[in-house]
């Protein structure tokens, strides 16, 4: 919820103004006004059936079956208005005046998302976060949902502070402004003033919030229940999406859980750079009221006012989406609803978070699995990404992937596009929504709210910068995951990333080092140390076995070329025709290494001193002086069995012309 409008209740709506402007006033003038209604006492408080509990679908379902009146009329009232919207559209169109009338379109939509209550509101703010999907007129029109909502009476307000925190306004508030600074679905914002003199913002949640919400979910619910049972294509369970978003949005209107989101959120991510999550005052926080700090900052959306003010946007958008990286495949507790009201630039050019009602967590197993996800998906390992579907729970163990895995392929090839500076998150969703129709995938209840937070999230950017892609810029975080993360999952997931058919994939190791590299919080020094610990480590034992592989081919191949070219270059010395040109220095792992290395060298962080420092431990390991003798005995064994076959073809004639010739090979054992 944004602080730097505040909406003026004489006025017209959408008028707002500076923040300079507006009135503060002490507490004691405002209690001053005639209430508009009786006060509702404390043994009052509990009259909503759907306040003292969270969401209990059943419960719900229950209240409203002996309400079926009530449930119908609500019903008509929700979609008369979106049938009678959607048929004018269709006219305009088929009248062939959509330009003209689009501007007073947006205004009725607009007006009519905020007459529906909060659930179609938080419909109208998601989309405002898509320039891609909604033209600028309706995108104008759609962002004022996001904190200048008509508010509700200063008197029932104050009536609420009262009755949540115990004590008059004026026994907890110094100062407070006499209008709200700004209004949103759940709730609205006012300034005011410590009597220990700090600044803080004071929301209140709306009256009767909870039996309106109750309502519409349990018509939503329904609605989901019919379209599961009713219609085959749908494969997802919807009752458990709305049943997710249900306990979310419950949560939301808990101020005290609300509260502690935040804090917990500021543990886990206010130490990353321009970062900022404002300070929760607990002792004067309950579930319909909420004290935080106040943050004066401007939207992301914004743009000329953040370039006036020498904010570089596009940083704080790559700023945010690491924050998100960190929130889903990190720590699993994540913002929710991440639209542009709720993150706002501030002066000193950080980000910040604001609105923690609505949050929610991935756990362990689909964190790692959407790390493994990003991965086969950017290397085009599609056989990978339908496992990765089935541990993710959008396919069950006992689907067939045979028909899924081409089917992958021929979809996200279109998306994936030349490279990952091309991938774009909604062609990717788009590209998956239509496969999901041909095979039998399910929408897992958890994700719904992950794209929902990530396509709003690449919302934003591209109004900030039309070519940002979200899933370009999230890639060297997952590469850094991969190589520096100890667990087993990703561990797994990094062995089948860089060998396939016994072969070692050095571009690919190149690619995640590359990506890596570019990465906030990269930590050179851990990546080798943890590298070195998996290397000599028991299930390291398969890498160091390849490693003497390669290291035997490599300087056999090298040794071959050099005896050759000095051959070679001594015939020619003595006036002789060589037998054979020169060999060509052919492409070994040697190659591959040090291509590796100079990447290394040019990763921020890198020192060789320090490297330096662990190379004479390295040598006295058990493990490194027997890759030592095995690589000596490989050595050994292929140059003795070129001797013994040198020997056993002299004096055997020459090859005719019908005889195979013999070529020189680096796979000569």
């Amino acid at each position: 919820m944004a602080f730097n409008t505040v909406q003026n209740p004489a006025q017209p709506y959408g008028g707002p103004i500076d923040i300079i402007d507006a009135e503060v006033i002490t507490v004691g003038e405002v209690m001053a006004e005639p209430a508009a209604t009786p006060p509702r006492t404390l043994a009052t408080k509990a009259q909503d059936p759907f306040e003292s509990f969270g969401y209990d679908p059943e419960a719900i379902a229950a209240h409203y079956r002996r309400r079926p009146f009530k449930v119908w009329a609500r019903f008509v009232g929700i979609f008369l208005p979106l049938i009678s919207f959607f048929v004018q559209i269709w006219l305009d169109r088929r009248a062939g005046r959509s330009a003209q009338t689009e501007a007073k379109r947006a205004t009725q939509l607009r007006e009519m998302l905020t007459k529906l209550g909060p659930a179609y509101i938080k419909i109208g703010q998601a989309l405002s976060t898509r320039p891609d999907l909604v033209s600028p007129i309706f995108l104008e029109e759609l962002t004022t949902l996001q904190d200048q909502i008509p508010p509700f009476a200063n008197a029932t307000a104050y009536r609420f502070i009262e009755e949540e925190l115990g004590a008059p306004p004026s026994q907890i508030y110094a100062e407070i402004s006499a209008d709200p600074i700004a209004a949103a679905s759940l709730g609205q914002v006012y300034k005011g003033k410590l009597h220990s003199g700090e600044d803080v913002a004071i929301k209140v949640q709306r009256p009767g919030l909870a039996q309106r919400i109750a309502l519409d979910l349990h018509i939503l619910r329904g609605l989901a229940r019919f379209a599961t049972n009713r219609i085959s294509l749908i494969r997802s369970d919807l009752v458990a999406i709305m049943d997710e978003f249900g306990e979310r949005i419950f949560e939301e209107m808990d101020y005290n859980h609300e509260g502690e989101n935040a804090q917990r959120f500021a543990k886990l991510y206010g130490h990353i750079p321009d970062i900022y999550v404002p300070y929760i005052y607990p002792q004067y926080t309950a579930r319909r009221v909420l004290t935080m700090e106040w943050i004066e900052g401007t939207k992301l959306t914004d743009i000329d006012k953040l370039t006036r003010k020498g904010i570089n946007a596009t940083h704080l958008i790559e700023v945010g989406v690491q924050c998100s990286l960190r929130q889903l495949l990190e720590h699993g507790f994540f913002h929710a609803d991440p639209h542009p009201g709720n993150l706002l630039a501030m002066a000193d050019g950080k980000l910040a978070y604001l609105d923690f009602g609505m949050m929610s967590e991935v756990k362990p197993y689909q964190r790692y699995g959407l790390i493994e996800a990003v991965v086969h998906m950017v290397n085009r390992d599609f056989e990978g990404l339908a496992g990765d579907y089935v541990k993710l729970e959008f396919l069950t163990p006992d689907t067939d992937l045979t028909p899924i895995i081409p089917a992958l392929a021929n979809v996200f090839s279109n998306a994936l596009g030349a490279s990952v500076a091309e991938l774009n998150f909604k062609s990717i969703t788009d590209e998956f929504s239509a496969l999901m129709y041909e095979y039998p995938f399910r929408v897992p209840a958890y994700y719904a709210l992950i794209i929902r937070s990530l396509v709003t999230l690449e919302g934003i950017a591209i109004n900030v910068d039309p070519e940002f892609k979200v899933l370009s810029k999230a890639y060297p975080y997952v590469a850094k995951r991969l190589l520096t993360d100890q667990s087993p999952e990703l561990r797994a997931s990094l062995q089948d990333l860089l060998f396939k058919d016994g072969s070692f994939r050095w571009n690919r190791l190149e690619n995640l080092l590359r990506n890596a590299s570019s990465s906030d919080e990269y930590d050179m020094d851990r990546l080798i140390d943890q590298t070195l610990e998996f290397l000599f480590s028991a299930r390291g034992s398969f890498l160091r076995d390849r490693i003497v592989s390669e290291l035997v081919n490599g300087l056999d191949s090298f040794g071959q070329s050099a005896v050759q070219n000095f051959t070679t270059a001594v015939q020619r010395r003595l006036g002789l025709k060589p037998d054979l040109p020169p060999a060509a220095a052919a492409p070994s792992d040697l190659e591959h290494l040090s291509r590796i290395l100079d990447i290394l060298k040019d990763t921020p962080g890198f020192d060789a001193a320090q490297v330096a420092t662990r190379i004479p431990a390295l040598l006295f390991k058990p493990e490194t002086q027997s890759m030592g003798q095995q690589v000596v005995a490989g050595l050994a064994q292929r140059g003795l069995a070129r001797l013994i076959r040198t020997l056993l073809l002299e004096g055997e004639p020459a090859p005719t012309s019908n005889s195979p010739q013999l070529t020189p090979s680096r796979a000569t054992p």
